[in-house]
């Protein structure tokens, strides 16, 4: 791509959308991964009683595997939740801003 096409991006105001909004899910859901783990290993750190209680009476599995493995699915359904974001909006812009400075 030719240095005056770059400048078309640049100076195009759906480019400067286009990373604002790309920028905002990013750190959004990233913000929200964080938390989950942070509040995962505040209670590791300091209920770990609770989390060592079993789901139901007699059972060998304890709350804190579940709580592990939501942690692990929401990162992944998240993470599915931005790249289907990114595959539909964020494509079909950048497909707008391409065709824009080809004219």
């Amino acid at each position: 791509m030719s240095a005056d096409r770059y400048d078309k991006v640049k100076q195009n105001p759906k480019f400067h959308q286009l990373v604002a909004r790309r920028a905002r899910w990013a750190w959004g859901l990233a913000a929200v991964i964080l938390l989950m783990y942070f509040v995962f290993i505040l209670l590791i750190a300091f209920t770990p009683h609770w989390l060592a209680e079993p789901i139901v009476s007699g059972s060998v599995i304890t709350l804190g595997i579940p709580l592990g493995l939501l942690v692990i699915i929401v990162a992944f359904v998240l993470t599915g939740i931005y790249v289907h974001k990114a595959n539909t909006d964020f494509d079909r812009i950048n497909q707008q801003i391409i065709s824009e400075t080809e004219q």
